[in-house]
């Protein structure tokens, strides 16, 4: 079965220090271990790469990235040896040349962790191929659905895409734990439910306002800079040409404010 994940990394490596802020995330991934355990590949978009051009990894054994700082010694030795997966990869870079959207390889390019922190907590025998995806440096909203629908092509029984980032994620405000402006983040994840789940959104409505989600309400307070949303227009714009069915599979505070996830499979 085909399925697409847009879900909550959290902070750095905090979910596994088993951190009690990201103890509903971590129950989250426990429920979504199961429903990926038989995953062909995974295709990771992670709000953690960003490149001129969409940029896939291309190599066979990645390493490791820590592109984090200020944490525990042993953070800096977590290994995820999950492989590559090259024919992929260049089957995507393919899929996206065709669709019009200019794609390359990095064979050099090791996990981040908006990549090996969901995957140990989703696959950590680290037996599954991995496909790491970056984000385009525009942050162009449009874009990231194309490419999402580029991709589309992917999305065959046993692949699982996963768009790896935060619904809320307003730096300044996890550090202050005040909860001020948790409001405009409520606001926020209001209007993302209705827009991704609403049952009488038409395909080129929702498209629209993810493409104008600045509009909406609370969304720069949200977001005052889009990268760790931008995985989930990936994820859409792969489930719309997929023809997936969405849902809400996460739906609590985190630092006080509301984040959400979601998952796209075949009804």
């Amino acid at each position: 079965m085909a399925q697409i994940i847009y879900l909550p990394h959290g902070g750095g490596p905090m979910p596994l220090l088993n951190d009690p802020n990201h103890a509903g995330m971590i129950a989250m991934m426990g429920r979504l271990r199961p429903l990926v355990a038989d995953s062909a590949a995974f295709i990771v978009v992670t709000a953690h790469w960003e490149e001129y051009r969409v940029t896939l990894s291309g190599g066979p054994n990645p390493g490791m990235l820590y592109d984090y700082y200020g944490f525990p010694p042993e953070t800096y030795e977590i290994c995820y040896p999950a492989p590559g997966t090259p024919d992929l990869a260049a089957e995507a870079q393919e899929m996206l040349a065709a669709a019009g959207i200019d794609a390359g390889l990095d064979t050099e390019r090791g996990y981040d962790h908006g990549t090996f922190v969901p995957m140990i907590m989703l696959r950590e025998e680290a037996d599954i191929p991995v496909l790491q995806v970056s984000l385009l440096a525009s942050l162009d909203p449009a874009l990231h659905m194309a490419a999402g629908r580029a991709l589309a092509g992917l999305m065959r029984p046993g692949v699982t895409m996963i768009g790896s980032g935060l619904s809320f994620h307003n730096m300044d405000a996890f550090r202050a734990r005040s909860g001020e402006g948790a409001d405009q983040a409520k606001a926020f994840d209001d209007w993302l439910n209705d827009t991704l789940l609403g049952a009488d959104t038409k395909e080129a409505d929702r498209a629209a306002a993810l493409s104008n989600w600045a509009e909406a309400p609370g969304a720069r307070f949200s977001h005052p800079r889009e990268e760790h949303l931008l995985p989930l227009h990936v994820c859409c714009g792969a489930a719309s040409a997929a023809g997936l069915q969405g849902e809400n599979i996460f739906r609590e505070d985190m630092f006080g404010y509301a984040v959400s996830g979601f998952r796209w499979a075949a009804s």
